[in-house]
């Protein structure tokens, strides 16, 4: 686990961290980022994925990070400072140890995630091309694997978030990102932007199907 010693050397050499809202897709990241906005936080996305059924509020995405495993240049990240970007849980690994990032996790029930991911590929005509088993194993060894990493990445720092306590209790989620951010947000803001009739698939009411 990075010391102290090694956190605040690198702050000093690679300055302002990068703000990255991640988790699993359907975990909550578009209401992160929408707080973040809301609290006068400035959000790097592109507008290029437009809000849909699935995401009536929009998405807050950026197109670059999906290439971020394959391109050789990310030097984009770095005029990121001091904003924020969201980058799901599996391209984590894959952002440049050059800048420091201040990471929003957010975590949600593995079963409502699975829900969600269906509902949405159904409405596409898609299929994940697995049992909901297997995609739940899936899910677990990926969590793993980032939580080791964090552990041991000296240039990411988290804050976790549970989904279903940000939308129980937004004003909370937000006092809590507002100080992992240094305080300077607008937390009334942020609070409106939590919408709890977009918590649609929730764990309580699969199990009742």
């Amino acid at each position: 686990m990075p010391s102290t010693i090694q956190k605040l050397w690198r702050r000093l050499r690679y300055g302002e961290p990068v703000v990255v809202v991640s988790g699993l897709p359907r975990s909550g990241t578009s209401m992160a980022m929408k707080m973040l906005a809301g609290g006068g936080f400035e959000v790097v996305a592109d507008g290029i994925r437009s809000a849909d059924e699935d995401n009536p509020r929009g998405y807050f995405e950026d197109e670059r990070v999906k290439n971020l495993g394959e391109a050789a240049d990310k030097a984009w990240l770095r005029a990121a400072r001091g904003r924020a970007v969201k980058v799901i849980s599996y391209l984590l690994k894959d952002l440049p140890a050059d800048n420091n990032y201040r990471v929003i996790f957010l975590r949600r029930d593995l079963r409502e995630v699975l829900a969600s991911q269906s509902k949405m590929l159904e409405r596409r005509n898609e299929d994940n091309g697995a049992s909901d088993e297997q995609m739940l194993e899936i899910f677990e060894s990926h969590l793993w694997r980032v939580d080791y990493l964090f552990k041991h990445a000296a240039h990411l720092e988290r804050l976790e978030l549970r989904y279903a306590e940000v939308v129980a209790e937004p004003r909370r989620a937000a006092e809590r990102i507002n100080a992992f951010l240094g305080g300077r947000l607008d937390v009334d803001k942020m609070v409106e932007a939590v919408d709890p009739q977009l918590y649609r698939n929730r764990a309580e009411k699969l199990a009742a199907t």
